[in-house]
């Protein structure tokens, strides 16, 4: 009987060391975390960002050498449908794309005014080159020049808002996802 006891204490003693360095271990990873989460950047952090941009993002001069023409904007159209709709939406205006807003910062709206106003050299550099911590990748061993400058084209002819839906990958509904995360 006093073994048990013996080694029922010592158990509880050391229950109560690992309960008193979990704890505040725990706390202090809860906080990291909440610290983590993605939130809107603050107005020095945009202005850091948006200078950043102005020096970094090259092309400004460089003219588009493929015409504007149907084949152009059809063609840049497709690439752009299959590398970036998954971030962009369909129509480049984040349409039924549930992150968009949520980035830290959020997915740019290709349509917006402080993109259009980009040149087309300073766009296909953006392809080309991706901009550093902001989630845009850089497509340059991935797309031809031409691929690119097409992808151009279209950024200049984007349709109207939601026109063309959402992606396929978020059209999942309810039922299907519930189904997808059950075992057969």
């Amino acid at each position: 009987m006093d073994f048990d006891l013996g080694a029922s204490i010592l158990r509880n003693q050391h229950n109560y060391r690992l309960r008193s360095i979990y704890a505040p271990v725990s706390v202090v990873m809860l906080v990291l975390l909440w610290g983590c989460r993605a939130s809107p950047p603050g107005k020095a952090e945009s202005a850091i960002a948006e200078r950043y941009k102005e020096l970094a993002i090259g092309g400004k001069n460089v003219p588009n050498p493929l015409p504007d023409n149907e084949q152009n904007i059809h063609a840049g159209a497709e690439h752009f449908q299959h590398h970036c709709q998954i971030c962009h939406g369909l129509d480049g205006q984040n349409t039924g794309v549930p992150f968009a807003g949520s980035m830290s910062p959020p997915v740019a709206n290709l349509a917006s005014k402080e993109i259009q106003d980009y040149t087309d050299g300073q766009l296909q550099w953006i392809i080309a080159n991706g901009i550093r911590f902001t989630g845009m990748p850089a497509w340059k061993d991935i797309l031809t020049t031409d691929e690119m400058w097409q992808m151009v084209r279209y950024l200049r002819h984007l349709p109207p808002k939601g026109s063309l839906g959402t992606p396929k990958i978020y059209q999942e509904t309810g039922e299907a996802h519930e189904h997808s995360h059950t075992s057969p």
